[in-house]
């Protein structure tokens, strides 16, 4: 007896199913698969989480070559293999030596708290966890490693990221979360000394003082959006208050070549005793939606690599991916070779 055969139809819906599915699980690979097996050396550097306590006490922060992290707080992030910035959590960032935190935040609509994001995703505590990561944690963090660590020094960038509320209702939220640990917090409208912020944690803002908060508002620390800007060099994009000029590089539209250069320019430009300079090392490339990690492992690579002047104020080096190696090899040129007050 003959087998009657499915119509063309079927079959062809059949194989258009298997190629949807297998698309669908390779899709789901690269999302969320991927990114758990991208990450960085966590090999323990001795001094990492003391570095700062060797640094003499009258010397401006401006001064001092800072290690940092962009979008300190996507260690764990929705959408991940876009929006994953980093591998180490805030503590283990600190721990291995970066003191730059750069801090973008929105608000959780159901609780009403500040919650870090990147773009619209949301950051998470751990890869598992289905909440948002909060300003509370994050400062608890700060808080817990400045009580074990009182001779360091954390520069908290803070930015208005994503969602529909105001700077002066931000504002108000993160001055309530400040208050909880006032002693733990540098409040200013311009840049202190090593020995002024020792165990504190030194507030920069990258937005306007809408809530009419004054000193306690922090350090007005802002830049025009550099996306993929034609020069390839910095420019000064801001003062701040004592006359400082503020030098930035943040062309994280460029792809790994243009960004290397760009890197290296703002490098060459030095940093005078009336100036701050931050250097981001970060970027998502020229698409629409990047990957970060593709460009960071060479970048990064590329930065252990070169040859950073000893004993020059360089600025502050803001990284993807961030490895305590990496974090010495920046915070180690502050000691010409030896960790030794002046």
């Amino acid at each position: 007896m003959k087998t009657k055969k499915r119509p063309l139809i079927l079959r062809l819906l059949k194989a258009f199913f298997l190629f949807l599915l297998v698309v669908l699980l390779l899709l789901c690979a690269v999302l969320f698969v991927l990114p758990l097996c991208e990450g960085v050396s966590r090999a323990k550097v001795d001094g990492s989480a003391d570095w700062m306590a060797d640094l003499d006490d009258d010397l401006p922060l401006n001064r001092v070559t800072i290690p940092g992290t962009h979008n300190a707080g996507a260690a764990h992030a929705q959408l991940a293999f876009f929006s994953k910035c980093q591998s180490l959590d805030i503590r283990g960032q600190l721990d291995a030596g970066y003191r730059y935190l750069d801090i973008r935040l929105g608000k959780d609509e159901e609780s009403g708290e500040l919650i870090l994001k990147h773009g619209f995703t949301n950051c998470k505590p751990s890869v598992l966890s289905n909440r948002a990561l909060t300003l509370a944690t994050v400062i608890a963090d700060c808080c817990a490693f400045l009580d074990a660590h009182p001779g360091e020094v954390i520069l908290f960038c803070v930015k208005h990221e994503h969602g529909d509320f105001s700077i002066a209702e931000m504002q108000t939220l993160l001055d309530g979360e400040i208050e909880k640990r006032p002693d733990r917090w540098f409040l200013s409208d311009s840049l202190p000394t090593v020995g002024e912020a020792r165990g504190r944690i030194v507030l920069l803002r990258r937005y306007g003082d809408d809530a009419g908060l004054g000193e306690r508002a922090g350090i007005p620390f802002a830049w025009n959006d550099q996306g993929g800007a034609d020069n390839p060099t910095e420019d000064v994009e801001a003062n701040i208050p004592g006359d400082l000029l503020l030098w930035v590089q943040d062309r994280y539209e460029y792809d790994t070549d243009d960004k290397w250069n760009a890197f290296l320019a703002g490098l060459a430009i030095g940093v005078d005793d009336e100036e701050a300079a931050v250097h981001f090392l970060s970027t998502k490339g020229s698409l629409a939606y990047g990957h970060p990690y593709w460009f960071a492992r060479t970048l990064n690579r590329r930065l252990l690599a070169y040859d950073l002047p000893a004993g020059e104020p360089l600025g502050w080096i803001i990284v993807d991916f961030g490895s305590p190696k990496l974090a010495e090899h920046i915070w180690q040129c502050n000691f010409d070779g030896e960790r030794i007050k002046d």
